[in-house]
């Protein structure tokens, strides 16, 4: 009765509210406080922290796991550890991503409406990070159409890989002949601080371009289809035009301070490590290296009948059925989600590596292990952590002539850098990562996610034109630029 009565009395009270004669209900709606014109210089930063964001959770909840990185343990179910994939493996990816690019979109609108060619650049390079990490999980994805609802498209057609990274390489270049970098940027910036570091805008230039040369590496096998060699050298041969990252200070990356809104993307370290596992592929692949950072990364292991630490010992992924242990496996260290840390976007180490592949084919000039040590060097340093002065006499580490040892420790270099370890592995079969008896998909490595349901509930015929273009939506099909 006296809910009845609560009722009654804000109905009636909502009725007692009148509306002046001279302004109409409209009006009234309008929240004054409000900017009604998207401001490039305000949606930087939301842009930044959130895809950065996304990004780090990807890394944590995806590319460990499919990578032998780090395995849900103990677990003997349909893990993805285990190569257990299904459509909604990667439907928040695909959701957040696509909220971001629409943020980034409106930042490319303002900043062509109001003259101001750094945003207009940084917009096309953001939007380039976002949807080359997109069509290379998925394929072929929604790119010319997408986030044009003020154009009445609500059902955007799937666009080729080809032709998403064809667009998004010529709009790079076109950035990187954008960029003023005597001209600071008006609002913040948490990647390069632009707004008040006078090497703000080169360094986004240095982001943009090699950002470039990690798309065109990964493209390598189009070359004649696309102009990857001529692209590669064009910025190669011409640092002053299309300058790099030269070392750590460049990387691309976001410092979280752990201060209001600069948060982790975990809010419970505990969280971290939960229900999980180091995966004895990266931590003997460290050990090998005598990693200084082991400690950085991992707990120790404990032997279960005395509970003394045994050292540094992960668990296989995907261990066979009925496997039991004698043992707790090291863990990941919590600290890797506590602030203050640093989410990578592209960093410098990934960079050496990638011309060091690119000069040992011949495709650029250089010293192809001048560029693996670099890229070592700089993986170890990105970390706070001490280059041994011996490292290089390991012979685990040392540069041996060979792809395989340069995409080894690539791979090392790109912990927690989003999905790039499964990119690249994909694209050159290393590392080769060992079936220890438990893995799904007869062992196979995923070669893409399959759409998650939203686009093929909500925009089903480019869905099914999707599909026939691909030629199937299987975790199994190669994407056109590993055809």
């Amino acid at each position: 009765m006296k809910k009845l009565l609560l009722n009654i009395a804000l109905i009636t009270g909502l009725s007692l509210v009148s509306v002046s004669c001279d302004r109409n209900l409209d009006e009234v709606n309008v929240d004054e406080s409000r900017v009604n014109e998207a401001v490039a210089s305000k949606l930087l930063v939301p842009i930044q922290y959130n895809m950065s964001a996304v990004n780090y959770m990807r890394a944590n909840d995806f590319t460990f796991d499919i990578m032998q990185v780090s395995l849900d343990f103990p677990n003997e179910g349909n893990s993805l550890s285990r190569y257990y994939v299904t459509e909604n493996t990667g439907a928040g990816y695909w959701n957040n991503s696509y909220k971001w690019l629409m943020q980034i979109n409106d930042m490319k609108k303002a900043a062509l409406r109001d003259n101001d060619v750094n945003y207009q650049a940084i917009a096309m390079v953001l939007n380039a990070w976002v949807y080359s990490n997109l069509t290379d999980t998925y394929g072929d994805v929604p790119f010319s159409e997408a986030s044009n609802l003020d154009g009445g498209i609500t059902q955007p057609k799937f666009d080729k890989q080809k032709d998403i990274y064809i667009k998004l390489l010529n709009d790079l270049k076109t950035a990187n002949s954008l960029f003023v970098t005597t001209k600071p940027l008006t609002g913040a910036d948490i990647f390069y601080k632009a707004e008040t570091d006078a090497n703000g805008i080169i360094n986004w230039k240095k982001f943009c371009n090699s950002l470039s040369l990690r798309l065109l590496t990964r493209i390598l096998k189009k070359n004649g289809e696309v102009n990857v060699y001529e692209r590669i050298q064009e910025i190669i041969s011409n640092p002053t035009t299309f300058p790099i990252f030269q070392s750590n200070a460049d990387t691309a990356k976001l410092n979280v301070t752990g201060v209001a809104p600069v948060l982790p993307p975990i809010a419970r370290p505990q969280d971290f490590t939960t229900g999980r596992a180091a995966s004895a592929f990266f931590v003997e692949t460290l050990k090998a290296n005598n990693d200084p950072r082991m400690a950085l990364f991992f707990g120790q292991a404990k032997d279960l009948a005395t509970n003394a630490n045994i050292g540094y010992k992960g668990a296989p992924t995907g261990y066979a059925y009925g496997t039991t242990f004698n043992y707790q496996p090291s863990n990941m260290n919590q600290n890797l989600a506590k602030a203050p840390l640093n989410i990578l976007i592209y960093p410098y180490a990934e960079l050496q590596f990638t011309l060091s592949e690119l000069a040992f084919k011949g495709i650029i000039p250089g010293s192809a292990q001048t560029y693996y040590e670099n890229g070592v060097k700089a993986t170890i340093e990105q970390w706070g952590a001490v280059m041994p002065t011996n490292y290089f006499t390991n012979p685990n580490v040392a540069y041996n002539g060979t792809l395989e040892r340069i995409m080894l420790q690539k791979y090392v270099s790109l912990f927690f850098v989003d999905q790039q370890q499964w990119f690249e592995k994909r694209r050159t079969g290393f590392p080769v990562l060992p079936n220890n008896g438990g893995l799904l998909n007869n062992g196979n490595l995923p070669q893409r996610l399959m759409y998650p349901p939203n686009p093929k509930v909500l925009n089903t015929t480019n869905y099914q034109a999707a599909v026939q273009q691909m030629g199937g939506d299987d975790i199994n099909l190669k994407t056109w630029w590993n055809q």
